[in-house]
C-alpha cells in the first residue's frame, strides 16, 4: 500500500508542475519531494516521470497516476470524517432546525438536558438539504417543517408553533382578538434576518408589506422598544433569554391564519433513535406545556 503522503506529493506536483513549488507548498525540502518520487515510482513499478537534465514532467501513466491518487486521497478523507462524525455523534447530540423556535426552547431546556451533551447549530438549516446533512451524520436530529420517512430516516411530531403579531395598543388592529395576513397588509414590520422557514411565510402571505430585517440581536431590541413598528413572535419565541421582550406599547395579537401554525418534527436517522429518546421526549413535553 502507497503511503498517503506520497500520494499528496503526486497529486501537488500534478498541479504546480515543479519540485520546488510542490516543495514549498506541502512546506518540506525539494530534496524529499525527490525521494518521494523516486519512491512512488517504486512503489508502482512504472515510469510515472519524464526527467530531463533541467527538467522534470509526468508521462501519461503518470498524468494518470496522479488523477487516480486524488481519488483515493478524497476517499481517505470521506473513511476519516465519516468515522469522526460516526464518534462525534455518539457521544454528542447535535442538533439543528429550519427555524430558530425549536432551538429557543432547547436553550431554555438546557439545565434539564446538561447530561446529554446537546451542541445546537448556530445556523438555520435549508428545509431542502434536510436528508442530505442527516445522511451525512452532519446531525443527530434536525427540527423540520416536514414530516420525512424513509427506510433510514424517521420522524416524530414535537409541537406546533404559532405566530403573533405585536401591534401599538392604540392601533385599531390591537383591539381585536385575533388578525389575519391580509389584516396586517402595507404595514412596516422589524424582523430579524435568521427566521428560517418563517421568512417565506410572512413576505408570501402579507401582502404590500415591508420588512425591515436586523441583522442584530442587540439593534433588534432597541427598536422594538423605542418604536411603533409591530413586529412577530410566537409561543416558543418568547421565551428566548436574548430578546427579552417588553410590553411597553405592544399588544400581542394571535394570527389566525392557518399558515401563521407550523407543525415541527425531529427528525433522525432510525440509528440514532434510542440515543436521542431522552432528548425529544424532554422537548416535547416542554412544547405541549407552553401550548396548553
Amino acid at each position: 500500500m502507497i503511503d498517503n503522503y506520497l500520494l499528496e506529493e503526486l497529486v501537488t506536483f500534478k498541479k504546480y508542475g515543479t519540485l520546488a513549488a510542490t516543495a514549498q507548498h506541502l512546506l518540506v525540502t525539494q530534496p524529499t519531494v525527490t525521494r518521494g518520487m523516486q519512491k512512488i515510482e517504486e512503489e508502482l513499478n512504472v515510469q510515472i516521470f519524464d526527467r530531463q537534465p533541467n527538467r522534470i514532467s509526468l508521462t501519461k501513466t503518470g498524468e494518470l497516476a496522479a488523477q487516480e491518487a486524488q481519488k483515493v486521497i478524497d476517499q481517505n478523507n470521506t473513511f476519516i470524517e465519516t468515522v469522526q462524525k460516526y464518534d462525534y455523534n455518539h457521544k454528542n447530540i447535535r442538533v439543528g432546525s429550519v427555524a430558530p423556535g425549536p432551538l429557543i426552547l432547547l436553550r431554555h431546556l438546557d439545565s434539564q438536558l446538561s447530561n446529554q451533551n446537546i451542541n445546537l447549530a448556530d445556523k438555520l438549516i435549508d428545509p431542502q438539504v434536510v436528508t442530505d446533512e442527516l445522511l451525512n451524520q452532519n446531525y443527530s436530529f434536525i427540527l423540520t417543517n416536514q414530516e420525512i420517512m424513509t427506510d433510514k430516516i424517521e420522524s416524530r411530531f414535537i409541537g406546533t408553533e404559532k405566530l403573533s403579531v405585536n401591534l401599538n395598543q392604540f392601533t385599531l388592529l390591537a383591539n381585536k382578538k385575533s388578525v389575519s395576513f391580509n389584516d396586517l397588509k402595507g404595514l412596516s414590520f422589524i424582523v430579524l434576518s435568521d427566521i428560517g422557514i418563517w421568512k417565506k411565510i410572512t413576505e408570501s402571505h402579507i401582502p404590500d408589506a415591508k420588512f425591515l430585517y436586523q441583522d442584530q440581536y442587540e439593534a433588534f431590541r432597541e427598536i422594538t422598544k423605542y418604536s411603533d413598528f409591530p413586529y412577530f413572535t410566537t409561543n416558543i419565541s418568547k421565551l428566548d433569554r436574548d430578546l427579552k421582550f417588553g410590553d411597553h406599547d405592544q399588544v400581542n395579537v394571535p394570527i389566525n391564519d392557518d399558515a401563521s401554525k407550523v407543525d415541527f418534527y425531529a427528525t433522525y436517522l432510525k440509528t440514532q433513535k434510542d440515543r436521542i429518546a431522552p432528548v425529544l421526549k424532554a422537548l416535547s413535553l416542554a412544547w405541549s406545556k407552553i401550548s396548553e
